[in-house]
């Protein structure tokens, strides 16, 4: 385990808390970046990264080797849709480039930054895993800001002697995961009817231990940098991720089978078409290319009853 001094940022949110609280059993050290100051953080840097001045920011980055940049948007609420691409913006695209140039200029010798696979696109053919150098196809607001965001990271690094890794992320899951994850678990705890019986797809997931396991490893490696995908080591149906949960919750799913083509059509229908097809489509990744460089191995899917906790 590395002594060297590593900020992250978003460190009060899913991933940013487990990620902190790893980092002080193992005893690495940590400095911390938030939206609001965390009184039970001793190294804890308050600042609103889209915002925040770069001369400023590179102050807070002092003797820090790596940055983990886990703060973002994923979610807009209250908005219009007009607004949506410019809040994705100032969130994750103009606060990652702001990162990245005080990083620079603070001496900073490596910045890990949490993407999604949706840089990508929403699906996959079966069998087909989105792999390294292929094109991105942000399908969304969300996903455009991402790529947004990279694009800035290799453009300064390009300009700075500051090493990029990009880890674009599937859905993570773990306890205390919100989002979707938690939509699909508070379903199956309520014994709601899913129609998902007919589904015969694969999705790439990534627990959060095996995300941590990940981070540690490409903050500790002696050189890495690019675009890597991070994964579970199996892919999983829908039907599968479903069974999991409710195996964990200890309660017995309410699966029935609807053929896929009338889920769309119900979908477009309701207005949900693309709700339908990510519930029914294949969206997979290959995550050899970091195991490769880093030596991480890739955990396996599991779910427990601490994943599944309200």
């Amino acid at each position: 385990m590395s002594g060297s001094l590593v900020a992250v940022t978003g460190a009060a949110g899913f991933i940013g808390r487990a990620f902190c609280k790893r980092a002080a059993l193992n005893g690495r050290v940590v400095r911390s970046f938030t939206r609001a100051s965390q009184d039970d953080r001793r190294d804890n840097v308050a600042a609103d990264l889209a915002r925040v001045e770069t001369a400023e920011l590179a102050q807070a980055l002092a003797g820090v080797t790596t940055v983990v940049h886990l703060a973002g948007r994923a979610h807009v609420r209250g908005e219009t849709a007009a607004t949506f691409d410019a809040v994705y913006r100032d969130a994750n695209e103009l606060a990652t480039r702001r990162l990245a140039e005080a990083s620079a200029a603070a001496g900073v010798r490596r910045l890990i930054f949490a993407s999604t696979v949706k840089v990508n696109g929403e699906a996959t053919l079966r069998g087909r895993p989105f792999r390294v150098g292929d094109a991105p196809a942000p399908h969304d607001a969300y996903a455009r800001s991402k790529a947004a965001a990279e694009a800035a990271l290799l453009d300064i690094a390009a300009r700075a002697s500051l090493e990029i890794v990009v880890l674009r992320l599937p859905l993570v899951y773990g306890p205390g995961a919100r989002g979707n994850f938690r939509s699909l678990v508070d379903a199956v705890r309520n014994r709601r009817l899913l129609p998902i019986g007919a589904i015969d797809n694969r999705r790439s997931l990534l627990g959060l231990e095996n995300l941590l396991d990940a981070l540690d490893a490409t903050i500790d490696a002696r050189s890495v940098d690019g675009v890597h995908f991070v994964a579970d080591a199996d892919s999983v149906s829908t039907k599968t991720l479903v069974r999991a949960i409710a195996g964990a919750l200890r309660v017995e799913p309410r699966i029935v089978s609807i053929p896929v083509p009338l889920l769309r059509i119900a979908g477009a229908l309701a207005g949900q078409r693309d709700a339908i097809a990510r519930l029914t489509g294949s969206l997979e990744v290959d995550p050899t290319s970091l195991s490769a460089t880093t030596g991480w191995t890739p955990r396996r899917f599991a779910i427990d009853a601490a994943t599944v906790a309200a």
